[in-house]
């Protein structure tokens, strides 16, 4: 594909929060994330050279050229905007010279998926400069493509959540995702937040990770799962149940399998729960899936479970933390009414351990990536 009419774009670009299913994509798992009212902008203006800058408001800009792309020799920040670039040409998009300008209103390193939302923002820009098509097929393919930019280009090994949930949400609808095929698998799922006087409360607990590291612990979690679904003879782990745990000797392996196991079941109960409006049902389902994630796949850390508890402590239906982890945030279901109760028992708990007051986002199901 080559420009089309306009030459000059600008894209927007939500980020996510998993309502439950972490961890799981990369295991051909199911998952239920939903955009968020967060986002990332991005203007694309077509220059008549190859050369490349990318501006952003919240670090030194880049200069280089698409020679650098194709070479893959970008690094840092600049590489999940060289990435899509590179993988949309790829896939034979005519990609121009182009001047970049970001901003967004993203947590950075929050786990809630600023780095997809960057990547989804200049892959529907680009698509608004070439004409592709922005129905569901054109998402799918940008979702695919923004994926090969994080685990190829950028080398962060990610199982592709984050850009479907970026590019398909939809006000006031979930996004379920099942990974279980060569391609994955979507439909939406209503979330009657508004209509039942429940309030998602994010907070951010500003601890900060990166999922392209290489510290050992995303990449680990997923290796050791991969050893897991080889010890049971498996393709994935998405084919094993309960009783296939009992024959992982390792330890490790068997806890990290065991949460694996247990989250799409509770995917699947979870889907049930909002269809029919059971929030207690559903709010029991998240904090279980925290105490899996911290016990059996040892991802959560200390300002993530005291958030949790705090949650709970006050009443709230349930809470979990959301992203990949060490570090990140937390989301809390509660009743509306009880949500500044939520935000004032977290920051009173954090504030008698001496850690900074962590920051607070009340989120609703949100549109998906669009042109403006």
């Amino acid at each position: 594909m080559s420009i089309s009419t306009p030459t000059s774009v600008t894209a927007v670009a939500p980020g996510r929060v998993n309502l439950i299913g972490e961890h799981t994509d990369y295991n051909h798992g199911r998952c239920v994330p939903f955009a968020i009212p967060l986002a990332t902008t991005a203007t694309l203006t077509v220059r008549t050279d190859r050369g490349l800058t990318i501006v952003s408001d919240r670090a030194e800009p880049w200069t280089g050229s698409l020679d650098d792309v194709d070479a893959r020799t970008v690094t840092g920040w600049p590489s999940y905007v060289a990435g899509v670039l590179w993988a949309l040409g790829q896939d034979g998009w005519q990609v121009p010279g182009l001047d970049i300008t970001i901003s967004s209103t993203i947590p950075l390193g929050g786990g809630l998926s600023s780095s997809a939302a960057l990547e989804c923002a200049v892959a529907v820009g680009l698509a608004g400069l070439v004409g592709a098509p922005l129905d569901h097929a054109g998402r799918l393919h940008l979702a695919e493509a923004c994926r090969r930019a994080e685990t190829a280009y950028v080398g962060a090994p990610t199982g592709g959540m984050d850009q479907l949930a970026s590019l398909l949400g939809a006000v006031d609808q979930a996004v379920l995702i099942d990974f279980a095929g060569p391609s994955p698998v979507t439909r939406t799922v209503p979330v009657a937040l508004a209509t039942s006087n429940l309030t998602v409360v994010v907070t951010d607990t500003g601890v900060r990770h990166s999922l392209a590291d290489g510290d050992g612990g995303y990449a680990e979690r997923r290796a050791q799962c991969e050893a897991a679904a080889a010890a049971l003879g498996i393709a994935s782990l998405r084919a094993a149940d309960v009783e296939d745990l009992t024959r992982l000797t390792d330890p490790t392996l068997r806890a990290r399998a065991r949460h694996v196991v247990t989250e799409n079941a509770r995917v699947v109960e979870a889907v049930g729960a909002l269809e029919a409006e059971r929030w207690t049902e559903l709010g029991s389902l998240l904090s279980a899936s925290h105490a899996s994630l911290r016990d059996d796949f040892a991802v959560s850390c200390a300002e993530l479970d005291v958030a949790v508890a705090a949650s709970l402590d006050v009443g709230a239906l349930g809470a979990r933390m959301t992203g990949g982890g060490f570090g990140g945030c937390a989301i809390t279901l509660a009743k509306s009414e009880i949500a500044p109760r939520v935000r004032g028992a977290i920051d009173a708990a954090y504030a008698a351990r001496g850690w900074p007051p962590p920051r607070h986002h009340e989120v609703v199901p949100s549109a998906g990536a669009h042109l403006t």
